[in-house]
């Protein structure tokens, strides 16, 4: 056995359990790092072929390993902005330089411009809803763009160009008299009848200002459910705008015809046979909604129904909200909420094998595997949560106790190191 040779195998145990505490002394630094992943070190032998009575010691080798796949605890804040994933996935982020990387620590604040920036200062990327709803790309970042909070605070308004009605239609109801020109659709003084019922929706035009409609449901025949094939009972849909209704007992005649007329069927059971598309062309505002009005029914009760219009008044932006499937919402403050950016994902095949750089980020290499983006809640991917932090995933108790292992090895070999200078020593003064 060469006694240079224990004395390198010593150096190389001593650099390896430096290693190690090198580790340590990272970990217990991040300790309480957003979304940090501890580091560890593996050790492997080295070894030198000798002959049957000649042992030729070789050494130790260090690789650094990291657990990214582990989770870290969660707290919960009072920041919307603070977002974690429970499950599978990054945060995709970008850099000053233009640099698209991934990350778990999604402490998010608004910056000067309105960028949502976790305390690295990587930018938040998600996809905007400025085409309609996003569609992700799976093997790239092309379409991402930074989360912006700020643009938000004008006063917003949105026309209607959609709405729906529901309720029930008394098939007690007598049926209005034969001829077309007796329907509310005519626009005539004497087109309702006692039967005919008459409620109001409202909604807004480009600018934010409301436009009232008046719907009329008129019985126009009862139908036979005896005859072969059965005939089913029908009624007249009339819509009106409000601001066109002649002044005194009756709104009728409207200044300008019907926007809509159209006709819903239902059987012997009372349900709807119809599709229930009732299309609005108002040629004032220009506009044109499609109502649906496939839930009404028509059975022996009274009549009742409910309606809306989508649209908003002009309204400031007062919060966001981020739900978990990832979509920013802008929150009015009298208006429904809207979606305006949907956070994606990333994963890896090997995330442990991923390239950890400054700033508690990482980039994909050939020994991770290429990037994989999608949504939220899909292809395996975890789940946002608002209000949410993932935090370091470090067990210090451990690592306390990694410390100690190290400082013990570490002294272990430098005992063989000074143990072979001491044979050298003697070797030395055999001569003397």
């Amino acid at each position: 056995m060469s006694i240079f040779g224990s004395m390198k195998t010593a150096i190389s145990g001593m650099n390896a359990q430096a290693n190690r505490l090198s580790t340590v002394a990272d970990n217990i630094a991040n300790v309480n790092t957003v979304g940090y992943k501890s580091a560890s070190i593996a050790f492997s032998t080295l070894v030198i072929p000798g002959s049957s009575g000649n042992y030729n010691s070789g050494g130790v080798q260090s690789t650094t390993r990291y657990s990214i796949s582990q989770e870290g605890n969660y707290t919960s804040t009072t920041s919307g902005t603070d977002l974690s994933i429970k499950g599978d996935g990054f945060f995709i982020v970008q850099g000053d330089d233009g640099t698209t990387v991934l990350t778990r620590a999604g402490d998010f604040l608004p910056d000067d411009t309105g960028n949502l920036k976790n305390s690295a200062q990587y930018t938040l990327m998600g996809y905007p809803y400025t085409s309609g709803s996003p569609a992700v790309v799976v093997n790239g970042f092309d379409g991402l763009v930074p989360i912006n909070i700020k643009n938000l605070g004008g006063l917003v308004a949105r026309p209607s160009d959609s709405g729906s009605f529901e309720g029930n239609l008394n098939s007690n109801a007598k049926v209005a008299p034969t001829g077309t020109d007796t329907l509310p659709g005519a626009n005539d003084p004497s087109s309702t009848t006692a039967d005919t019922k008459k409620m109001s929706v409202v909604g807004y035009d480009n600018l934010g200002n409301t436009v009232m409609y008046d719907l009329y449901f008129t019985k126009t025949s009862a139908g036979d459910p005896t005859a072969t094939p059965p005939v089913d009972s029908t009624w007249e849909v009339a819509v009106f705008r409000n601001a066109d209704a002649a002044v005194g007992s009756s709104p009728f005649p409207y200044s300008n015809d019907a926007v809509a007329v159209q006709t819903l069927t239902f059987d012997k059971n009372g349900k709807q046979t119809s599709t229930g598309e009732v299309t609005i062309s108002d040629p004032i505002t220009g506009n044109t909604i499609d109502m649906d009005f496939s839930k009404m029914g028509q059975v022996a009760s009274d009549f009742s129904g409910n309606g809306r219009l989508n649209g908003q008044a002009p309204s400031a932006v007062t919060d966001i909200k981020i739900d978990k499937d990832g979509t920013v919402y802008a929150i009015y403050k009298s208006a429904d909420p809207k979606p305006i950016y949907r956070i994606p994902l990333a994963t890896v095949p090997s995330p442990d094998l991923l390239t950890p750089l400054n700033g508690n980020i990482y980039t994909a290499n050939g020994d991770s595997g290429v990037t994989v983006t999608g949504f939220p809640q899909t292809n395996g991917l975890g789940v946002i949560n608002s209000g949410s932090l993932e935090g370091s995933n470090v067990d210090l108790a451990d690592q306390l106790t990694t410390m100690v292992e190290a400082q013990r090895s570490y002294t272990a070999n430098s005992k063989v190191f000074q143990t072979g200078s001491d044979i050298l020593d003697v070797l030395v003064n055999l001569k003397r």
